[in-house]
């Protein structure tokens, strides 16, 4: 009997993760082609301009995610782990299949842009909500003993989908070269992630319901799940988790996303080269997750954290000072593996830390809600403040605010209980 349990339990990770992986590759492939269709929907100006308007929509797609975390938060909360994981990938699959079929801006003038602006604000409602869900269930999901080890793979999904965005980049720019990717490559990466959003509804489908949100649907009085009573009845903890997430995400997003084009607009790498490095990167960083999530089931949660906020604060801007000079994909990967090494503190457990803050008639809006809201103030602009002010020619400032970021989160990080010791999750 314990045999099956683990099994199922092994089975339902699983594919939970691989729906949250098609989730995040559906995100991302929209960073990761932004080279390639900037010019066919913002025609005018130069690299730079174009990329600060993609950088604009992709910014607008984060302003929609505290909605969606909202909406499907309290979704989840109220039908079920299951039923917010299967709408967001319904929404999510809308969204890839609007930007694959968009009119240019040659033929369709200004509602070219105002398609992509409308598709991304479908996928932020998706991920969103998708956040809160997966977070939630893989938490819930996984056992007391090894509930930072399996939580870790909502990031190790995370990342495998943005791996995965890169490395179609890669074979799409072998195959189709530079001219192909502008006129149709960034097209079929927009295809594909419909596609797989597919596949995942199905998938999702199938899953099994938690046990935490069957024991908490079953209590006939229990609280309802709404953002009045998230911020009435648990508003430290609400607080706590946008303050976690504040310097966790703006680090993420500019030593991830942001760096592929840093090292082809800043540092001057070609643009497949500056890919190449992004991605091998990445699958190392994704391969640190459950170390991180192991390390915390041993040593607790704030340790691990505490150790990225320090060297954050402390090592931000003297790798980006490096990279500025360096000429060797090899020395640009040592410097940009430094940044994620620190940044796995943060990216392998903050789901279970978020999970673990809430009781279950109120988790998955708990974790969304307040890491939505820190998620667009910080990781949605991080790109857009990065590029405004290298145009404006204070390209370091941006270093330096990523830094005090990171710092005001390492004194939450200092003062926060440790969640493994104190979690609201029901154990087995």
């Amino acid at each position: 009997m314990a045999e099956a349990t683990a099994r199922r339990r092994l089975t339902n990770i699983v594919g939970g993760s691989a729906g949250n992986l098609v989730e995040w590759f559906d995100w991302y492939v929209y960073s990761a082609f932004a080279l390639y269709f900037a010019p066919v929907f913002f025609p005018k100006g130069d690299t730079t301009a174009q990329l600060l308007n993609t950088a604009a929509v992709f910014a607008v797609g984060f302003v929609m995610r505290p909605i969606g975390a909202w909406v499907m938060g309290i979704y989840a909360d109220r039908r079920g782990r299951k039923a917010g994981l299967t709408l967001s990938v319904s929404l999510m699959c809308l969204g890839s299949l609007m930007i694959a079929c968009a009119p240019t801006y040659a033929t369709a003038g200004l509602l070219a842009p105002a398609v992509l602006i409308v598709a991304r604000m479908i996928q932020g409602l998706s991920l969103g909500g998708e956040y809160g869900s997966s977070a939630t269930y893989l938490s819930e999901m996984a056992g007391k003993e090894r509930r930072g080890f399996w939580s870790s793979f909502q990031y190790v999904t995370l990342i495998a989908g943005q791996l995965l965005a890169l490395a179609l980049l890669l074979v799409l720019q072998a195959q189709l070269g530079e001219a192909g990717m502008e006129a149709i490559g960034w097209r079929i990466a927009f295809g594909v992630g419909a596609v797989l959003a597919v596949v995942v509804f199905i998938i999702r489908r199938n899953l099994t319901e938690t046990e935490n949100y069957i024991r908490s649907a079953a209590m006939g009085d229990r609280p309802k799940s709404s953002g009045a009573n998230l911020f009435r009845d648990h508003p430290r903890e609400a607080l706590l988790v946008m303050a976690l997430t504040a310097g966790g995400t703006l680090a993420f997003y500019a030593y991830t996303t942001y760096m592929q084009k840093y090292l082809a607009n800043t540092v001057g790498f070609d643009r497949a080269v500056a890919s190449r490095i992004m991605t091998a990167a990445l699958f190392v960083f994704m391969l640190l997750q459950p170390v991180g999530g192991a390390l915390s089931d041993r040593i607790g949660r704030r340790p691990v954290m505490i150790f990225f906020g320090i060297a954050g604060a402390l090592s931000t801007y003297p790798l980006f000072v490096a990279l500025e000079t360096t000429t060797s994909p090899v020395a640009a990967f040592g410097l940009v593996m430094a940044a994620l090494v620190m940044v796995t503190g943060y990216t392998s457990i903050n789901a279970v830390v978020k999970a673990e803050l809430f009781p279950a008639h109120i988790r998955a809006l708990g974790v969304a809600l307040p890491y939505a809201l820190a998620n667009t103030l910080f990781g949605g602009t991080a790109e857009y403040v990065a590029l405004y002010l290298k145009q404006m020619g204070h390209e370091r400032w941006f270093y330096i605010y990523v830094s005090v970021v990171i710092l005001g989160s390492l004194i939450a990080y200092v003062r926060m209980r440790e969640t493994k010791h104190s979690s609201l999750i029901n154990e087995d």
